[in-house]
C-alpha cells in the first residue's frame, strides 16, 4: 500500500505531460499539478504545519482544489473538505470540531468563511484563482513529500447530521488508496486515454474517489464543472470528449430534461451513485447516452464505495450489484442475526474501505460497529447470484397501521408514471395508523395529471397498505450539495382524516 499523495506522484513520473485537470480553457499538466502542490505544501510550513494538522477547504470544483487537496497531503496533514455553501455556523463548527489550522475559501464564500474562521480561532485564506496563483509562484518549491503511514489519517469528510450534529468520518490513506484503485482498475477500468467528467463535488466522497483520486491514480484527464448545469454539462462532455461519465440521479434527470442532442460519440460508460437509480431513470438514460449505466453503493464512512455492478458480468436493473474488492457485506436483523436470500435487513461493511471511525466520537464509533461490522443504516436484500438491491434508509422506513413501508418502492412505481420527474415518498405522523404516506412529486411542464389520479395509479399496484394517501405537488424538491433528495427538509400538510 502506499500514501494517497503517491498516488500523484506516480503519475507525475509516467505522465508528466499529461493534461491531469481542466476546467473550461484552464489546464494544468501532471508536472504542473505536482509543481504547484509543492508551493502550496510549501506554503503551509512556513505557516507551522505539522503532520497530522488539519486543514479544512472550502472550494467548489475549481482548478486549484486538487493543488489544495494534495498540497495539504504533500505536507503531512490532513484535508477536511467543507461544502462551500455552508453558512458561517455550520463553517464553524466544523473548523471547532476538527481544531483546523487553517482554512482554505472560494472568494464566492468568504463572506461566511471569515467570520467562520474568525469564531473558530482558525486563520482564512482565501484564494482567490490569479491571487493565489501568483502567491505560490513565488514561494520555494518543497523538495520531496512527508512520510505517511497506511493507517494516518488523510481526510476527515463530515456527515450531513442527519441524526444530530455533523461527525467526521476519518478516512485512512489505505482506505483512500484501496477505494481509488479498486475503482480504476476493477470498476471503471480507466486508463491515461480517458477523460472523467468532475461534475460532482469534489468535497464529497463521490466526487473524490471516485473523480479526482481515481484520474490522479491512473494518469488520466479529470474535467471540472465547479456547478453542474445540464446544457453547460453537456458541453463539457462533448468539448472535452468525456469518456466515462460519473453522476447521481438528478443529474441523469436534468440531462435528460435538457435533451442530449448530438451524440457523445467517446463516451463509453455512465455510472450513478450517491442515491438509488429509479429503473424507469436509469434504463431512459441508456436509451439517450447510448451507453450501459452501471449503479454502485456507499458511504462517506466507506471511502465510498462498498459494492458496485462489475463492467464483465450481467448488470440487474435496480441493484447495487456486488461487493468490491477487499469488502464484504452481510445483511442482519435488529438482533445482529443473519438475514436469509429474499429477506430485508440491515447492510453490514467490512474491508479495507472502512473508516477509522469518527473524529473525537468514540461512543459513535462504538454505536457504528458491532464485531468489527460497520452498520450503515441501509435496508436491503441479497438474491440468489449475491447481487445487492437496497430496499430503504432504515429511518426511512414508514410503519403504517403495523406494516413496513419501503419508500423507494412506491417511488419506482410513481416514476413509472408519464408526467412524474422526481419522487419522494415520506412518512408523517398520523393518531390513527401511527404514520402515514405521502408522495411529494415534481411533474413535467404541462402535466394535467391530479393528486386523485397519481394516487390511483399507485393503489393499483401495491398492497392497500402501501399507496400514499396524500399527494402533494411542488416546482421542486430540496436536494444537497451532490443533488440528492433531502427527504429531512419536505414539509408534507397533516394527513386529511377523510383520506383514510
Amino acid at each position: 500500500m502506499t500514501d494517497l499523495f503517491a498516488l500523484l506522484a506516480r503519475s507525475v513520473r509516467s505522465h508528466p505531460d499529461r493534461t491531469a485537470v481542466r476546467q473550461g480553457g484552464d489546464l494544468l499538466t501532471y508536472a504542473q499539478l505536482d509543481d504547484m502542490t509543492a508551493r502550496f505544501a510549501a506554503l503551509l510550513r512556513t505557516k507551522g504545519l505539522r503532520a497530522g494538522d488539519r486543514v479544512a477547504v472550502a472550494l467548489p470544483n475549481v482548478i486549484h482544489f486538487p493543488v489544495v487537496y494534495y498540497g495539504i497531503l504533500r505536507a503531512g496533514g490532513v484535508v477536511v473538505p467543507m461544502n462551500p455553501l455552508l453558512k458561517s455556523g455550520e463553517m464553524a463548527f466544523v473548523l471547532r470540531d476538527c481544531g483546523a489550522r487553517l482554512v482554505v475559501a472560494a472568494p464566492s464564500c468568504s463572506n461566511e468563511a471569515i467570520p467562520a474562521a474568525a469564531q473558530a480561532g482558525t486563520e482564512c485564506l482565501v484564494a482567490d484563482p490569479a491571487v493565489f496563483a501568483a502567491l505560490l509562484r513565488s514561494i520555494p518549491a518543497m523538495t520531496g513529500a512527508a512520510c505517511c503511514a497506511d493507517d494516518d489519517t488523510a481526510v476527515i469528510l463530515y456527515t450531513s447530521g442527519t441524526t444530530g450534529t455533523p461527525k467526521g468520518a476519518e478516512l485512512t490513506h489505505r482506505n483512500l488508496v484501496s477505494n481509488a484503485l479498486t475503482t480504476a482498475q476493477t470498476l471503471l477500468r480507466v486508463g491515461p486515454d480517458d477523460v472523467l467528467f468532475g461534475g460532482l463535488p469534489l468535497f464529497h466522497a463521490f466526487g473524490q474517489t471516485c473523480a479526482l483520486n481515481t484520474a490522479i491514480a491512473t494518469g488520466c484527464c479529470l474535467t471540472l464543472l465547479p456547478r453542474f448545469d445540464a446544457a453547460e454539462a453537456l458541453e463539457t462532455l462533448r468539448r472535452d470528449e468525456v469518456t466515462v461519465f460519473l453522476g447521481v440521479p438528478t443529474m441523469y434527470n436534468a440531462l435528460l430534461r435538457n435533451g442530449l442532442g448530438q451524440p457523445l460519440p467517446r463516451l463509453r460508460l455512465a455510472v450513478s451513485g450517491g442515491a438509488s437509480l429509479p429503473v424507469e431513470l436509469l434504463h431512459a438514460a441508456e436509451r439517450e447516452l447510448g451507453v450501459t449505466v452501471l449503479e454502485g453503493y456507499g458511504l462517506s464512512e466507506t471511502s465510498p464505495v462498498a459494492c458496485f455492478n462489475p463492467p464483465d458480468r450481467p448488470r440487474k436493473a435496480g441493484s447495487i450489484g456486488l461487493p468490491v474488492r477487499g469488502v464484504e457485506l452481510r445483511l442482519v436483523a435488529e438482533d445482529g442475526s443473519p438475514v436469509g436470500p429474499g429477506e430485508v435487513g440491515e447492510l453490514a461493511i467490512r474491508g479495507t474501505n472502512v473508516m477509522k471511525g469518527y473524529w473525537n466520537r468514540p461512543d459513535a464509533t462504538a454505536g457504528a460497529f458491532r464485531n468489527g461490522w460497520f452498520h450503515s443504516g441501509d435496508l436491503a436484500r441479497v438474491d440468489e447470484d449475491g447481487y445487492y438491491f437496497v430496499v430503504d434508509r432504515r429511518k426511512d422506513l414508514i410503519i403504517r397501521s403495523g406494516y413496513n413501508v419501503y419508500p423507494r418502492e412506491v417511488e419506482e412505481i410513481l416514476y413509472q408514471h408519464p408526467d412524474v420527474t422526481e419522487a419522494a415518498v415520506v412518512g408523517v405522523p398520523d393518531p390513527a395508523h401511527g404514520e402515514e404516506i405521502a408522495a411529494v412529486l415534481v411533474l413535467r411542464p404541462g402535466a394535467r395529471t391530479t393528486p386523485d389520479e397519481l394516487r390511483d395509479y399507485v393503489r393499483q399496484r401495491v398492497a392497500a397498505y402501501k399507496y400514499p394517501r396524500m399527494v402533494q405537488f411542488v416546482d421542486a424538491l430540496p436536494k444537497g450539495a451532490t443533488g440528492k433528495i433531502l427527504k429531512r427538509d419536505i414539509v408534507v400538510a397533516p394527513p386529511d382524516p377523510m383520506d383514510a
